[in-house]
């Protein structure tokens, strides 16, 4: 059974929490946002699964109408985006270090073992420790705070000085952290984390240049425990033609590292334990349209779906204006 919470809007601005348990879905009376909810399971002492039923059912919603209407949300958000930090880890899927390790071989004109092949075979070798044991800490990066993240639909803008936009289907985590300064995990959402592979390919010192993008979630955050196994498609759109089309795996038996090591090197830091900020962190890929050869161009659409997600992730590429900052000096 697959326990799902997402965020609507409507039209007149009111909000409101879905509650869908498989195929069927059902507002939750007296509640507005995840993020309140996740407060009064705090305050409960209770896990989201089972604060949810302390919530009367309102009127069913079909939820792929409610998606083509544009009506969902990000599946978490802050009115200060200041307190929503988005950070995620790389080359922790089986497989995830072979299109980094050529992009940075054709750099390097060598046959050495690049920094990329190594701290994936490190991950490999120690990312999954023994339950009460600590494991090799992964590549992390730092993406932004909330005002970077998006929901269905909207628009992921590539900055004007941006060498390329390209797709990552991965599975996040969603946190919240509590009064005393410990993270609790929500749940999962399906994300592109998206990043400029041009940028990073240049050199990949520049990889934490090309990790400060918007970056989006679908509309569903699935409770309980970390999928074990998901499979999932990844593809391109443009116009009324699809220009690229792949699956992708992710789920611990797919991964170098675990869940919670991954968490564990994440939340190791004090500043990230600041009581209560949520986190969004991505767990990282290993399929890539620009492995393929693949580029992306303004007005493509990419979609990113996997069960038990029953929602794609879906969102146009688009391209800011050209900004020259200069600062003043007091």
């Amino acid at each position: 059974m697959a326990t799902r919470l997402l965020q609507h809007q409507a039209p007149s601005g009111a909000r409101s929490v879905i509650l869908a348990v498989d195929d069927e879905a059902w507002l939750l009376q007296g509640s507005s946002n995840i993020r309140a909810l996740a407060q009064d399971a705090l305050a409960r002492r209770q896990s989201l699964l089972e604060t949810v039923q302390h919530y009367a059912k309102g009127a069913s919603v079909d939820l792929a109408a409610a998606f083509s209407a544009g009506e969902l949300l990000a599946p978490i958000d802050h009115e200060d985006p200041a307190h929503l930090l988005m950070t995620g880890t790389g080359l922790t899927h089986l497989g995830s270090a072979e299109g980094r390790d050529k992009m940075h071989k054709q750099a390097l004109q060598a046959e050495t073992l690049t920094d990329s092949m190594r701290i994936f075979l490190e991950g490999l070798e120690g990312g999954k420790p023994a339950p009460g044991q600590i494991g090799q800490q992964p590549e992390w990066f730092y993406k932004g705070d909330g005002s970077q993240l998006l929901g269905p639909h909207q628009p992921l803008d590539m900055p004007a000085f941006a060498q390329d936009g390209g797709e990552e289907p991965e599975l996040a985590g969603i946190y919240i952290i509590d009064a005393d300064g410990k993270p609790w995990r929500l749940g999962f959402a399906l994300a592109n984390e998206f990043s400029d592979h041009v940028t990073e390919r240049h050199n990949y010192l520049w990889l934490a240049h090309s990790k400060l993008r918007k970056a989006a979630l679908g509309p569903e955050l699935l409770l309980g425990p970390s999928p074990a196994h998901i499979e999932g498609t990844s593809r391109i759109r443009r116009g009324n033609e699809v220009i690229w089309e792949k699956p992708f795996l992710s789920g611990e038996a797919n991964m170098s590292h675990s869940i919670a090591n991954l968490e564990h090197h994440h939340f190791k830091y004090a500043l990230f334990r600041r009581p209560g900020d949520l986190h969004v962190h991505f767990f990282g890929t290993a399929t890539l349209s620009f492995s393929d050869g693949v580029s992306a161009q303004e007005g493509d659409v990419f979609e990113i779906s996997a069960a038990p997600f029953t929602l794609p992730v879906s969102n146009p590429l688009t391209r800011m204006a050209e900004t020259r900052i200069s600062p003043g000096v007091l």
